[in-house]
């Protein structure tokens, strides 16, 4: 028996869902008393240390925490639930861990992308059961900003490697915790628990430490998901957004099967666009609602859900916050939600006033959940201009192509309500105040290269690279494989995202891996 710690915050629901791969049965602590009595405690977190910390004193966990720990009795912790053990975190100064070991949580201090997201290697510093049956070539999921630093070197089972060395996992007398998440690591992060739910705890020994690789370059799937005319979900994709053909709905596919099959693919996340505005529905009924929660029981990698994360007042009146859509979300199995229109409302309405509300839905959910789980998605599209004077208020670069009229500048232009209406605000103005607002990570589209099949806007990408110091996705345009070699060569992209290649089986995510790895660009291998 399993019993695991949901203190109400994150994606717990695919912890559960990968402890029921492993064959175990679950129990979920209720009060503090379900604590006491387990025989195996994990305890997943995701979010804000301070936010934790007031949950678990309000429901009076941490002094039964400190006495299961106590008892000997085998524990796991992940994410958040590695930074509680520790004595005090820089996210939280004056905030007090469990202290059960010596040392404190600090934030990453390095030139690279924080958040730290993504598949990487470890680097194991002594014997543990934990990577039995493994080849210690695995590499993990990490999505964090703060890392935990251990005061006693003797508590560190592994290190990854990311600017620096930093504590990936910890292990002291009956206590295991990782910074990685098993539960979203694949069939890696699956032997991984299974490990720790054995009865035998059969330990691995290594005759040298084992040194992993760095981050991968995340190869990403995008389900663009919508009812078609006879109100069936569907997978579809666009034509520079136009999902029509003949007049109907393009049907490529049901969004339950294809994410499994990506993940079957080595996919190493999957995004589902929600591209239907579904108003009228109570919260718990929301259709993307039902798919999250199958996805999540069979695709143990990284699922986002964009579409829709915003306030709402359902047909019968009642209302709801885009935290509490954000929540229902993320308790149905997503681990990251993308605001996309509404985000350029939001920094619009930054620019008039040049200071943060609190209330808009980018710093509420990051508050509560931490920046890793908000992404931004922008939609762009070239404005052509003859010289910068032109567009003074924008970021006008020089065109690799020349416009309708020969114009050799453009800047490019957000638009909201799915490419149809422009605004005033070009993309890496945007994609700045998203990132002081609390995102964690730009989702880069182009309106240009939608279904063109020709490559990324490597122009596109590279703007907004300089102009922000979180994670950047690229979308739009790739063809072939050589297309994600190309801008993961010539741009600092940490993730290269298609769709309809993908449906149609024109490329496979395989074989975009494999030219990947012939060319040295670091990967996570799955085939």
């Amino acid at each position: 028996m399993i019993t695991i710690l949901d203190y109400g915050a994150g994606n717990v629901r695919s912890v559960i869902n990968a402890v029921k791969k492993c064959e175990s049965e679950i129990k979920m602590v209720k009060d503090y008393s379900d604590i006491l009595s387990a025989e195996k405690l994990i305890f997943p977190g995701v979010g804000n240390f301070e936010s934790m910390i007031k949950i678990l004193n309000q429901k009076n966990y941490l002094e039964p925490l400190r006495e299961y720990i106590k008892s000997g009795k085998p524990f796991f912790g992940i994410c958040l639930g590695l930074h509680a053990l520790l004595e005090e975190s820089e996210e939280a100064p004056g905030q007090k861990g469990l202290g059960v070991i010596k040392g404190k949580v600090k934030k990453f201090k390095t030139d690279l992308s924080v958040p730290h997201i993504g598949w990487n290697g470890i680097n194991i510093k002594k014997d543990s059961f934990l990577f039995s049956g493994l080849n210690q070539e695995e590499k993990f999921y990490f999505v964090h900003s703060y890392h935990a630093a251990p005061a006693d070197e003797s508590d560190i089972l592994t290190t990854t490697g990311y600017g620096y060395e930093f504590t990936s996992a910890v292990q002291k007398d009956n206590i295991v915790a990782t910074q990685f998440h098993p539960e979203k690591s694949g069939h890696a992060g699956l032997k991984l628990l299974e490990n720790f739910i054995s009865e035998k705890r059969i330990y691995q020994s290594f005759k040298i430490p084992t040194k992993g690789k760095g981050l991968a370059k995340r190869i990403i799937a995008c389900l663009d998901v919508r009812s078609n005319d006879m109100g069936d979900l569907v997978v579809t994709k666009g034509d520079q957004y136009d999902v029509r053909e003949e007049g109907n709905v393009r049907n490529l596919g049901k969004p339950v099967e294809l994410a499994k099959r990506y993940y079957d693919e080595g996919a190493d996340e999957v995004t589902f666009l929600n591209i239907t505005g579904f108003r009228d529905f109570p919260l718990q009924d929301m259709p993307m609602i039902e798919v999250l929660k199958k996805t999540s029981e069979n695709v143990f990698v990284p699922l986002t859900i964009g579409g829709g994360i915003r306030d709402f007042t359902d047909k019968d009146g009642k209302f709801y916050s885009s935290l509490e859509v954000a929540s229902e979300y993320f308790r149905s199995g997503a681990d990251k939600i993308s605001i996309g229109s509404d985000a350029v409302i939001i920094a619009e309405e930054f620019i008039k006033t040049g200071q943060k509300t609190g209330k808009s839905s980018i710093e509420q959910i990051s508050h509560v959940y931490g920046n890793q789980a908000v992404v931004i998605s922008i939609d762009p599209r070239k404005v052509y201009v003859n010289s910068p004077d032109d567009a003074k208020k924008h970021q006008v670069i020089k065109s690799d192509e020349k416009g309708p009229d020969g114009e050799e500048y453009c800047w490019y232009q957000c638009t909201v309500k799915g490419g149809r209406e422009g605004r005033d605000i070009d993309a890496p103005t945007l994609a700045k105040i998203c990132e002081q607002l609390g995102a964690g990570e730009i989702l880069l589209n182009s309106i240009d290269k939608d279904g063109t099949n020709s490559g990324f806007d490597l122009n596109l990408i590279n703007l907004v690279k300089k102009n922000v110091t979180i994670p950047v996705i690229a979308s739009s345009g790739a063809g072939k494989a050589a297309h994600f070699e190309e801008v993961f060569s010539k741009t600092q992209a940490e993730a290269g995202l298609a769709a309809g290649i993908f449906h149609r089986k024109e490329v496979e995510i395989s074989d975009v891996k494999k030219h990947l790895e012939k060319a040295g660009i670091e990967i996570r291998k799955t085939y």
